[in-house]
């Protein structure tokens, strides 16, 4: 390995830009050092575009190294990426895979302390405070949600109900008997035991809960709304990846809720545009590139995160840059009769019309030479049947009004579309 890891500073970094950048420049040169030295595929793409270690001198100097994308990591897969000896690897987590070989990462016992001081961190800035009771609802395993948020929970002080997803009669039984403060879950999944809790017959708004903290999928702050008013709790936005560290790169603050605060002591953002890499200014819409500054096992260099967001100013915490509310990637548009559509703009047009619910799938299909595309969406138990028409009309004309393109609707009954246990699948190709 080389050298030691730069000293890991204090909160003071949070609050002083000058510090942070101080410490960041520090952090950037050795990690750049250390991914050179030791994973092949830093040497070579470095050696490829003419960039030595040596050559960061300032902070804006990440511009001249290439990116990472999930493509290297999936060539190099299992354990091609790690910086370290296997001997210093304490965890392995690995994406799902749905789309290709899975991505693996992992961590040294160093990167695992870091990991769960930032979650710790996370869940402070949402409003978790020690001694609270957390009901952690994301799935435990090679995922890194589950794992993630149970150590920084514990860091943090609190006490962690470690449900994991699924068996969602079961999580209404727990959040009726233990009476957590808080819980973690994507916010698809909260709105599943909404529902649950309703069908028991209980108000959704009267339990114990009184923050959740939501991610691993984009959201928009219609749902955000929605969720509040149902369960009369704050939702607050937590952002990560597994190939960047996992859950607590960035929390929103629960006092401005205003889109999460990256922990810039520990990672490195930028925006790009995503056709040609080009680096492009703070407050324009983008896709976010992240350099790890302190991970010893996987260090990652330019990630392409594929997430579109803008780069905005800290409020809570002034020194750290914010992130714009994640509702996008390049990966999930649809390109519909040359239109770009998002599936979170379906939902922010879904949210607005009380007679539907948030329960809804896209399917893409294809008749002769053109793409089409169907809104599967259930109705609000008051609706009749006769007046679904009348839902999907309005839904159909403020689709073709706020995005441009023609859509279908169908509305089915309450209970009809599967219900998100994780991460929802919003999408159909069925072309």
């Amino acid at each position: 390995m080389t050298s030691e890891l730069p000293e890991i500073g204090t909160e003071t970094e949070l609050h002083s830009r000058d510090a942070l950048a101080e410490l960041q420049l520090r952090r950037l040169q050795w990690t750049v050092r250390h991914a050179y030295d030791n994973v092949p595929l830093y040497r070579r793409t470095f050696d490829e575009h003419g960039v030595h270690p040596d050559d960061i001198r300032e902070l804006a100097d990440v511009q001249r190294l290439p990116f990472t994308t999930k493509a290297d990591l999936r060539e190099t897969y299992p354990f091609g990426m790690f910086a370290v000896p296997m001997a210093d690897v304490r965890r392995i987590h690995a994406s799902s895979g749905t789309t290709g070989r899975p991505t693996v990462v992992g961590y040294t016992a160093g990167d695992l302390e870091r990991w769960s001081d930032l979650v710790a961190r996370s869940l402070h800035a949402a409003g978790i405070r020690a001694g609270m009771k957390v009901h952690n609802a994301y799935g435990y395993g090679l995922f890194t949600g589950g794992l993630g948020a149970h150590a920084g929970i514990e860091r943090l002080g609190a006490t962690v109900i470690p449900i994991s997803g699924g068996q969602t009669a079961r999580q209404v039984q727990l959040i009726t008997d233990f009476e957590p403060d808080a819980i973690l879950c994507t916010p698809s999944y909260l709105l599943t035991i909404a529902d649950a809790l309703e069908a028991a017959g209980l108000d959704p708004a009267a339990t114990s809960l009184k923050v959740a903290v939501l991610g691993a999928e984009p959201w928009t702050n219609e749902m955000r709304r929605e969720i509040e008013r149902r369960l009369n709790i704050d939702a607050v936005d937590i952002y990560g990846l597994s190939e960047v560290m996992g859950p607590g790169v960035a929390s929103e603050s629960v006092l401005t809720k205003d889109g999460p605060h990256i922990w810039e002591d520990h990672f490195l953002p930028e925006t790009i545009d995503g056709d040609t890499g080009a680096t492009v200014p703070d407050g324009e819409l983008g896709e976010l590139v992240f350099t790890s500054l302190t991970k010893e096992a996987f260090p990652v260099i330019r990630y392409r995160t594929r997430d579109l967001t803008r780069l905005l100013p800290g409020t809570t915490y002034p020194a750290v840059r914010r992130i714009e509310k994640i509702t996008g990637r390049n990966d999930d548009m649809i390109i519909l009769r040359g239109v770009n559509l998002f599936p979170t703009q379906i939902e922010e047009i879904v949210l607005g019309i009380e007679t539907l619910t948030p329960h809804f799938i896209l399917e893409l299909h294809r008749a002769g030479r053109m793409d089409s595309l169907t809104v599967r969406i259930e109705r609000h138990p008051s609706l009749s049947a006769e007046e679904c028409e009348g839902a999907a009309a309005v839904l159909r004309h403020r689709v073709k009004m706020h995005i441009g393109t023609s859509v279908e609707v169908q509305v089915e009954e309450p209970g009809v579309l599967p219900r998100s246990e994780g991460k929802y699948k919003r999408v159909y190709d069925l072309r």
